[in-house]
């Protein structure tokens, strides 16, 4: 019989568990579904262990071979790429409209592969932003149209709609192309024409 494990789960900065468990788990895949139903964590994590042999860095959970009696594990929620987008004249140059992600978050193609059931589409569809978001470009394609007045957004408008884009992206695929940037700021600026800039 197996040794019983105590963990240490750490779920934020200032959030931890004790975690018994009757043994290791054989993956990384079902500690981190017991770690998610005694936790209650929803959503996608990773995991990381606190590494002794590097001073007790964090060091991504490749194999639950490396969990001990009392590990401490710390919780990693899965990172959307972040996209950043800055709107040029030309409607041809993609030389501005850059991709930042503040987490790298790498996937198994396989795993890859279940996320993403649609291939990247002829024509970008824009989702819909927060209720907020949406009047205030209403607002601005008015203006546009009446005036070619140009819409500067708030940073928290501005934040929805990078958010919502990268969730949409992220359904077709983690990596982009130019081609691909160049696609969804047209598709952009072709819904909301206050935005081109």
């Amino acid at each position: 019989m197996a040794n019983p494990i105590r963990l240490l789960i750490l779920l934020s900065d200032n959030s931890s568990e004790r975690m018994d468990l009757s043994r290791v788990p054989d993956t990384v895949e079902e500690l981190i579904e017991q770690v998610k139903e005694s936790c209650k964590v929803a959503g996608g994590i990773r995991l990381q262990y606190k590494d002794v042999d590097f001073g007790g860095t964090f060091v991504n959970l490749n194999s639950t071979s490396m969990i001990k009696d009392l590990t401490t594990i710390k919780v990693i929620p899965s990172a959307t790429e972040t996209l950043i987008l800055e709107f040029v004249e030309s409607d041809l140059d993609t030389s501005s409209i850059s991709t930042h992600t503040d987490d790298t978050v790498i996937l198994s193609s396989s795993s890859s592969e279940k996320l993403r059931t649609e291939p990247w589409p002829k024509e970008f569809n824009i989702p819909q932003f927060s209720f907020e978001t949406e009047g205030q470009l209403e607002k601005g394609n008015a203006e546009y149209t009446k005036d070619q007045t140009r819409l500067t957004p708030t940073s928290k408008m501005l934040s929805d709609i990078l958010e919502r884009l990268a969730e949409k992206i992220f359904s077709y695929k983690a990596y982009l192309s130019d081609a691909d940037l160049s696609d969804v700021a047209e598709a952009l600026t072709r819904k909301h024409p206050c935005l081109r800039q």
